[in-house]
């Protein structure tokens, strides 16, 4: 299959990829495997589970790991981009209405209806992590005690993501019975015919695992960052907005853990209470955002990028669009770079150890931390949504309404993330209209 073939297909991908994580894997299978047979589905599982252990969203490491097998390091690079680029643009725009006719009151009772409707695709999100990765009460007790840590005491998260990895560690040692890998995505079905890269055929040249290859890729890698880096600081200077952003998001990047969902307490924690870039509610805005566009749900960083930058002004008050572009893109940057690092570098040495419990059983630990994190962030979103005025102000019984039948839909009928918020936004729209 030509270059020219696949890059069509990635762009294509870029503007349909939408239901999140799950939902974008899934139509690559459809894609990939099942119609156009250029992966078998055992080679896509083995590709899918190793990129669930790395940090970053893993629905964009799939699609650039398979451009990379494919078509090499170039191969990889367009079909990571372009899995995300779409959205980028897409979340551009759409902050640029937010921030500039969100009082309006069209768009104002749009958004009242999504708000909630975000609480219950959190919610809906805790509880498939938890259903798939506690299976055992130590797990459940790993989970209880990050709910408390990230609650009650204000524990910040990476510190989280570290105790767990270590108490995984170690029980993976001592316990290895409790912490075996058990939110892998299974075994191959039937077969679906013979495909362009099959079970039985070895890994090309490029994919094969050398030193001197990852001390290369690693290499450039970091070049490429620390020139970013040091192109802002230089322009900027440290203090710089945009710089700030550059250093936060590149840890954030590292922290991806267990998905988007696990890493938006982090963010939220830098964003809205440590830098002050937008308030809580523009968070859970900027999130329904990110769930109705198509891409991956951590590019709601890019909606951070954007209303910090255009908040502070960066450019002056006559460029508060150009400053949120640039916010936008800088956030986008050095949120994706390492994921593509990730699997330049690593994917044929992360290969040799797929199913080593030294490496899964950390990351049983973390996962089962990050239900406690994201039942948390749940319910931070449910406060501000249902009490914005704080427990002494009214109690927004439309708002638990909403977000009630939201539940319903996403948990008893498994209805899509993308109706679901649709018609949550036409019902907001409509009490407000009415009121």
């Amino acid at each position: 299959m030509s270059f020219g073939e696949a890059f069509r297909f990635w762009l294509k991908l870029g503007f349909i990829s939408f239901g999140g994580p799950t939902g974008q894997i899934a139509i690559m299978h459809q894609e990939l495997v099942e119609r156009r047979r250029w992966i078998s589905e055992n080679r896509f599982l083995h590709a899918l589970n190793y990129c669930m252990v790395l940090p970053g969203p893993e629905a964009t490491q799939l699609a650039t790991y398979i451009g990379w097998m494919l078509h090499r390091t170039w191969g990889g690079i367009v079909a990571g981009t372009l899995f995300v680029l779409p959205s980028v643009f897409i979340l551009i725009a759409l902050s640029w209405i937010y921030l500039a006719y969100g009082s309006v009151p069209l768009v104002a009772g749009i958004f009242y209806g999504i708000k909630p409707a975000v609480v219950a695709i959190v919610l809906a999100a805790a509880w498939r992590i938890g259903s798939r990765a506690l299976k055992h009460p130590a797990l459940w007790a790993i989970a209880a005690a990050a709910f408390v840590a990230i609650f009650a005491l204000r524990v910040p998260f990476p510190a989280i993501v570290i105790a767990a990895g270590c108490i995984g560690y170690l029980g993976g040692r001592f316990a290895p019975g409790v912490f075996a890998e058990s939110g892998g995505h299974g075994t191959a079905r039937a077969g679906y015919g013979p495909a362009l890269i099959d079970d039985g055929m070895p890994p090309p040249e490029h994919a094969r695992f050398t030193w001197p290859r990852l001390w290369m890729h690693v290499g450039a890698g970091f070049a490429l960052w620390a020139l970013a880096l040091g192109g802002l600081m230089a322009a900027l200077g440290w203090p710089a907005t945009l710089t700030q952003m550059g250093w936060f998001f590149t840890k954030a990047a590292l922290l991806t853990f267990g998905g988007a969902y696990a890493v938006l307490p982090y963010v939220y924690q830098g964003a809205v209470e440590h830098y002050q870039w937008l308030t809580g509610l523009q968070m859970i805005d900027g999130l329904a955002l990110g769930e109705t566009t198509p891409g991956p749900l951590i590019m709601v960083v890019a909606f951070v990028g954007f209303v910090g930058a255009w908040t502070h002004a960066l450019f002056g008050a006559d460029a508060l669009f150009w400053a949120g572009a640039a916010g936008a893109l800088v956030a986008a940057f050095f949120t994706f770079l390492p994921s593509f690092i990730f699997i330049f570098a690593g994917a044929p040495f992360i290969e040799t150890t797929h199913g080593n419990l030294r490496f899964s059983a950390p990351l049983t630990g973390i996962t089962a931390a990050v239900v406690g994190v994201v039942v948390n962030l749940a319910l931070f979103f449910a406060y501000h949504v249902l009490w914005p005025q704080g427990f002494d102000g009214r109690f927004e019984w439309l708002s638990a309404l909403i977000g009630s039948a939201a539940f319903v839909a996403l948990f008893r009928y498994q209805a899509g993330i993308v109706p679901v918020v649709g018609a949550c936004a036409l019902a907001g729209l409509a009490m407000t209209l009415a009121r």
